[in-house]
């Protein structure tokens, strides 16, 4: 098979397109031919060595295709079925394998492309909106990256809840897309201050919760953005880590929350199945869409990495195993 390899720490050059051994599934395991894989920000934090990584490795863990066989013990799924996860050992590659608890079937009106960007994106929106933090009927909440994968969709599931919902994007052109997916207001973080914007837009009363994926540039005015015993939800660091905090802060700033949430401990795999079930009945049904901002062939996966970390996309990239790229007339 075809796979992109990682040999060293680095930029997006080092992604390389290499010839790799067939994986076998073993106990427990499904081997999935992949028709799309999610490009994530975690790859790119592993990428460049932020998380330490065993090199050489395939990246990618979110991903969909059709199960080309299974190990032993596996009653869940069966060959020929169609399956997503986003616990794929190495998801940039042909042929790749997954837990079997971990991966979940697609409905039939989900396409591999969608199921594939909902698997990560998807069911982290999910957990941040109805666990987290449950939106409830009436909510104020911030959502951080609003034209992003994640932050288009908590758009819609907060919506869908009864919230007033504020996004941040960069540019006129994203807050488009975010108000189509549900923003009721939307601020130019490049042009106006968001915390201010937040106070005037809520007459000083400041929002329930932020769900925040940016970190270090957003982080102290996310807290000034919420109303006393507010929740902040931090679920990334794209401009970097945040700082130490002094607790006391919480405290004089409204006896706030603060929660690191990671999908790991909201997806044990009866939870896992659940979300899923519900988020694809939502997109299934038309009640929420996944927007897809490119899909790009495998071994062009650097120009994928590129884009992302650019903000030029909206929504979800995608990757593709060459087989099933279609041709530039086509596209």
């Amino acid at each position: 098979m075809q796979a992109i390899r990682i040999h060293e720490s680095g930029g997006p050059e080092i992604l390389r397109i290499e010839d790799a051994a067939d994986p076998h599934p073993g106990p427990g395991q499904v081997l999935v031919r992949m028709e799309a894989s999610g490009v994530n920000f975690i790859d790119v934090y592993q990428r460049k060595g932020q998380y330490a990584m065993k090199h050489p490795y395939t990246p990618g863990s979110e991903g969909a295709g059709v199960v080309e066989a299974v190990g032993s013990g596996v009653t869940r799924v069966r060959q020929g079925d169609r399956v997503a996860s986003e616990k794929f050992l190495g998801s940039y590659a042909e042929l790749s394998l997954a837990p079997a608890d971990y991966v979940v079937r697609l409905p039939e009106r989900v396409s591999a492309t969608v199921g594939a960007a909902t698997m990560l994106q998807g069911i982290t929106a999910h957990y941040l909106a109805t666990s987290t933090y449950p939106i409830k009927a009436g909510d104020r909440c911030l959502v951080h990256a609003a034209a992003g994968g994640v932050g288009l969709l908590l758009c819609q599931i907060a919506k869908r809840r009864g919230a007033w919902v504020v996004g941040t994007t960069s540019t006129e052109a994203k807050a488009a897309f975010a108000r189509e997916a549900g923003a009721d207001e939307v601020i130019l973080y490049t042009q106006q201050d968001f915390v201010a914007e937040v106070k005037r837009l809520t007459s000083g009363r400041g929002v329930q919760v932020v769900y925040d994926s940016v970190g270090k540039t957003t982080f102290d005015g996310s807290l000034d953005c919420l109303a006393p015993r507010g929740m902040m939800v931090l679920f990334g660091q794209s401009s970097g880590p945040v700082p130490p905090l002094d607790p006391q802060i919480l405290n004089r700033k409204g006896s706030l929350f603060l929660t690191r949430p990671t999908i790991a401990h909201y997806t044990a795999p009866e939870e896992l199945a659940s979300r899923a079930d519900e988020l694809f009945a939502w997109i299934a049904d038309g009640s929420i869409t996944v927007h897809i901002d490119r899909v790009v062939p495998l071994a062009q996966a650097a120009d994928a990495h590129r884009a992302l970390e650019s903000r030029e996309t909206v929504g979800k990239v995608l990757l593709t195993p060459s087989r099933l790229t279609p041709p530039a007339s086509a596209r």
